[in-house]
């Protein structure tokens, strides 16, 4: 079928909607199947760390399945060895950034060599569909994001990029229809926020100095829609609504709270959540990284929708001042006004709720950064050996050639020492036994402890 007539059906062809997307379930597997943004990207950690937070009883996993520089071709011939061997009980697929090409949108008649790559990516897309439809699990396509032509930093613009990406994403979104799968879209939301934030700084962009890979801010975007996606968005950490003057307890959603007390100056309760607060890195991570996780808050309404903790007691003295102590620790200090409004201690880095909830966000970084030596090491395999017929050879042979290749080529550089050791299995089964370590260490801390809140009144 000809790409012409694939888009023409997009418009006018009336086809089922596509899949709406269901949270994750208990001992899912889910592969993030992808290029570099996927591959040294965090938004499916984000998202991970969203269920071991608040769904700490859910135990999932979730696979990076990316390669640098693939294409729609690379992702189908890889499927076997590298994603469909994780026994994933959910795929998603994100494709269109290299498919589309880059210094081809600075030659003569840009439209015409998008069209011949975009209808390229179609025709290996066609093959992952079919492979997908044989699936037994469930398949989400996910559009790329996006290729920033925009913003007015100091990088060349391959101008009409991103219209072919958005071409790809059409095609995704058809086939999402058609085989009633799951679709979701992270380039026109996020080229949208660049361009309501370029009205004020025309350098801002989310898409990373080079305009292709989104900062931590970028992939914290991505995790926002996707979770908003799956229709998790509302779900609180818990809600909580004391009565001072009836001395009841009015709401205690997601959570059991106990042993309440009151006297004239002070509140006491026992508080038992069934969830975390989500911890927000505050650390630039990656190789030249200068975007946070927490910079992308400001922009999408992530805490209001996501990690609301909200304790609200009515009664208390409006203008009168009011100390929070946890387990004997000083919280900080509210009026009976700010607790009569609700305060959102998920916003609190100080609880130790939100410490138990750091400590899983450093673990998790920890289970990251191993998981790409192995993807690096995959990146190496397909993408250097496998055209050299030596895929998976890794003798002593294949080291020395990527010795003399490594001379001229910088990424080949930049991976050796991660390949020469990832190279012995022995090594990857040491590595792999870290990662269940890791994880099996954030689904035993991960349980949410009981609390001992007092309000006290102070002048």
């Amino acid at each position: 079928m000809k790409l012409f007539f694939v888009l023409t059906l997009l418009i006018f062809m009336n086809v089922t909607q596509a899949q709406e997307l269901s949270p994750f379930q208990l001992k899912e597997r889910v592969a993030f199947v992808g290029n570099s943004i996927t591959d040294g990207g965090h938004y499916h950690s984000y998202i991970w760390l969203y269920y071991m937070t608040h769904f700490p009883s859910r135990r999932i996993d979730i696979f990076n399945a990316g390669i640098g520089g693939d294409v729609a071709e690379q992702m189908y011939n890889r499927l076997d060895d590298d994603v469909f061997s994780k026994k994933p009980t959910t795929v998603t697929l994100t494709f269109g950034m290299n498919d589309t090409k880059y210094y081809e949108f600075l030659w003569p008649n840009p439209d015409s060599s998008a069209k011949v790559n975009i209808e390229k990516s179609y025709q290996s897309y066609l093959k992952i569909e079919k492979r997908f439809k044989e699936f037994q699990g469930k398949v989400i396509l996910i559009a790329s994001s996006p290729y920033d032509d925009v913003s007015k930093i100091k990088n060349v613009s391959f101008h009409g990029k991103n219209k072919a990406m958005l071409k790809i994403a059409d095609l995704q979104q058809l086939s999402a229809q058609k085989n009633n799968w799951g679709f979701v879209d992270f380039n026109r939301p996020m080229t949208s926020i660049n361009v309501n934030m370029q009205k004020q700084d025309t350098l801002f962009t989310l898409c990373g100095t080079d305009r292709i890979h989104p900062g931590n801010d970028g992939h914290m975007v991505m995790a926002y829609l996707f979770l908003k996606a799956q229709g998790l968005a509302g779900k609180k950490v818990a809600d909580i609504c004391i009565n001072k003057n009836t001395r009841k307890i009015e709401k205690s959603d997601n959570c059991k709270v106990q042993q309440l007390s009151f006297d004239n100056s002070t509140i006491g309760f026992d508080y038992d959540a069934n969830s975390l607060p989500y911890p927000v890195d505050t650390i630039a991570r990656g190789w030249g990284a200068i975007r946070k996780q927490s910079d992308a808050l400001a922009l999408i309404p992530f805490t209001a929708e996501f990690n609301q903790e909200l304790l609200s007691i009515k009664g208390l003295e409006p203008a009168g001042n009011y100390q929070m102590m946890i387990d004997g620790m000083e919280i900080g200090k509210w009026t009976g006004t700010d607790f009569e409004k609700g305060i959102n201690l998920a916003e609190n880095t100080n609880t130790p709720q939100y410490q138990q909830s750091l400590a899983i966000l450093h673990i998790n970084e920890e289970r990251w950064e191993l998981e790409k030596k192995f993807r690096n090491y995959y990146w190496m395999e397909y993408s250097v050996l496998s055209p050299l017929g030596l895929k998976f050879k890794d003798d002593a042979k294949t080291l020395d050639t990527l010795k003399i290749l490594a001379k001229n080529n910088g990424f080949i550089n930049g991976n050796l020492d991660n390949y020469s050791s990832a190279r012995f299995k022995l090594v990857r089964e040491a590595w792999q036994k870290e990662i269940d370590v890791l994880v099996n260490e954030i689904y035993s801390i991960n349980i949410p402890k009981k609390h001992q809140f007092l309000i006290k009144k102070i002048n």
